[in-house]
């Protein structure tokens, strides 16, 4: 797809203009990228132009720019070209555009490939994991970016005129700042992070899973320290519980009873102990994402009596009945239909591009709503994404923690 600013440069390169691609490269540091034009077609979305400059000294044999989900789903169906930059003739610039929508936010890197195209777009898990573990962030961005793990670089951020603020997410300078203290707790990770001054009265608690993204990685830190500042929650003590061991993972956070029960019963009487947390559970916050946000869920069902909040970000609420009895997917919606109400509060969210999980989190929505849960529901513009999860969970805490009394 051309737009108006690659027509423009291709007219310019086709007249014989020398300066035309140095024009260009001036015009995207000034603004940066990637490129957003309007859809003349439809208000409620945006050209956006990704751009790729090659070095003259070794130019690239292919580049892909992987927008997350976009790019996902595609290489889940078998297919990368959609997402192959393009060389603009006689220019130094390659370049892809993709109509979205005017409230996006989505991480994005890209892949330089260097062997053949048929290499470059390879779909099998091998291949993949060698584009992710090679992929690079947006040079001419110039938002912050999002930070990666296991020794990968860190992504781009696209937000759009339209996507939400994220008000909270980054860090402030001249504000109090909360201490942060790594420990184990009966042979499991922990990180606590204490709200920069602890108040007369018990701290409220969030229990965040999946910690060690959270904590070293993405600095939700910064984000307690700014809503503490703006007096959005009252003094929390957050628990950052490690759960992302691949094994690990799949025996926690799968409506696991064992794990929820020593959340409960040795990690919170632990830190009201050594913290004075609030044991009310009104004033107690269960939260996490993905599998992570099916266990939030699922962790206040089977212990309301600790967890009288549930923060789910694209819970994955296609779990079947954990004790493989054949009963069928989203085992936990028909849980809660079959129950009586329950003393919880809920704040749930999906993206809309969340293709696999869209339905099953409306499916628990209207059976929360029809058994008169106290609730709050989001749709985001975005995808399986902490670029997008990071702006959720402050709000989401937000709500959750200044309830309750």
């Amino acid at each position: 797809m051309d737009t108006p600013i690659l027509h423009a440069l291709s007219r310019a390169v086709d007249a014989g203009r020398v300066d035309a691609c140095a024009e260009f490269w001036a015009r995207v540091e000034a603004v940066g990228a990637p490129l957003i034009e309007p859809d003349p077609d439809d208000p409620g979305q945006r050209l956006v132009t990704f751009v790729w400059r090659d070095d003259p000294a070794g130019p690239a044999g292919d580049v892909l720019a992987l927008l997350h989900t976009f790019t996902d789903r595609d290489r889940h169906a078998g297919d990368l070209t959609p997402h192959l930059l393009r060389r603009v003739p006689g220019t130094d610039v390659r370049a892809i555009t993709h109509r979205l929508p005017a409230g996006l936010r989505a991480s994005y890197q890209f892949f330089v490939g260097t062997g053949s195209r048929a290499d470059t777009l390879r779909t099998d898990r091998a291949a993949w994991l060698g584009v992710l573990d090679a992929a690079v962030p947006d040079p001419y961005n110039h938002a912050p970016t999002l930070a990666a793990r296991d020794g990968r670089n860190p992504s781009s951020v696209l937000a759009l005129p339209d996507a939400p603020a994220q008000p909270w997410a980054r860090r402030r300078p001249g504000i109090p700042r909360g201490p942060r203290e790594d420990t184990t707790v009966d042979g499991r990770r922990v990180s606590v992070l204490l709200p920069p001054a602890m108040g007369r009265q018990p701290c409220r608690v969030v229990v965040l899973l999946d910690g060690e993204v959270w904590g070293s990685v993405l600095s939700i830190g910064d984000t307690l320290d700014n809503l503490h500042a703006d007096g959005r929650i009252p003094p929390t003590v957050a628990l950052l519980v490690d759960t992302m061991g691949r094994e690990r993972r799949m025996a926690d956070l799968t409506c696991s009873e064992p794990f929820v029960d020593w959340l409960a019963d040795v990690l919170l009487p632990w830190a009201g102990e050594r913290y004075g947390v609030s044991t009310d559970p009104a004033h107690t916050v269960l939260a996490g994402q993905s599998a992570g946000g099916l266990t939030a869920a699922f962790g206040a069902f089977h212990r309301p009596d600790r967890f009288g909040n549930a923060l789910s970000q694209s819970g994955s609420f296609w779990w079947p009945d954990p004790d493989e009895t054949n009963d069928g997917p989203e085992w936990l919606t028909r849980r809660f239909a079959a129950t009586e109400r329950l003393p919880i509060r809920f704040h749930l969210e999906v993206g809309l591009l969340e293709w696999m999980l869209v339905a099953e989190n409306r499916r628990l929505r209207d059976v929360l709503r029809e058994r008169g849960y106290p609730l709050t529901y989001t749709e985001f513009d975005g995808g399986h994404d902490y670029a997008c999860w990071r702006g959720g969970l402050a709000v989401g805490l937000v709500g959750l923690l200044s309830a309750g009394g």
